[in-house]
């Protein structure tokens, strides 16, 4: 049996594997979690991260800690309007995706998602405030709206969360 030891930091070889995948935060709240944001980008190959709204922005203390100074390393970009960032993107080929539940969104682990990813376009991945969720203009702009199914009493989780597990399931599409 081989031995099971446990690597260091040190022993990590990075990769500078890119998804052609983005992000836009808009109105997350806690900083943290924006600091958790650039940390899964980092660790994702998610090609940038645009924060948008009323969110806060590095250099800020309590992002450069979550993040581990991956801040340093991802890209990102501050928008004002995640709508108009949308509308831009969509224009560029990009398929537009939010991660909320609502009356017709699909379970990430559908096969009706993974065709849907199969088309080639770039990946846009929305997620709204950690209070009231994807905003409902970005929801009509979106091609997809997906949800992670839940199997207990909340209907819910956290913003980074559920966006570790639906950038997973995408970049595992995807690769």
């Amino acid at each position: 049996m081989k031995e099971n030891i446990q690597l260091t930091h040190a022993d990590y070889k990075p990769s500078d594997k890119k998804f052609p995948f983005c992000i836009i935060a808009d109105n997350i709240s806690n900083p943290t979690n924006i600091g958790s944001l650039f940390r899964l980008c980092d660790a994702m190959g998610i090609n940038k991260l645009y924060l948008c709204g009323d969110i806060a922005t590095p250099p800020h203390s309590k992002i450069n800690k979550t993040s581990r100074s991956t801040e340093k390393h991802v890209d990102f970009e501050y928008c004002s309007s995640a709508r108009e960032l949308v509308s831009q993107l969509k224009s560029a080929g990009h398929l537009i995706i939010s991660l909320e539940i609502t009356s017709s969104s699909i379970a990430i682990n559908s096969n009706q998602f993974r065709k849907a990813l199969a088309t080639n376009k770039p990946i846009c991945l929305i997620l709204g405030s950690e209070n009231s969720g994807v905003n409902e203009n970005l929801l009509h702009a979106s091609d997809i709206t997906i949800h992670i199914p839940m199997y207990g009493n909340n209907s819910s989780m956290n913003v980074i969360s559920a966006a570790s597990i639906a950038c997973f399931e995408i970049t595992h599409a995807l690769n």
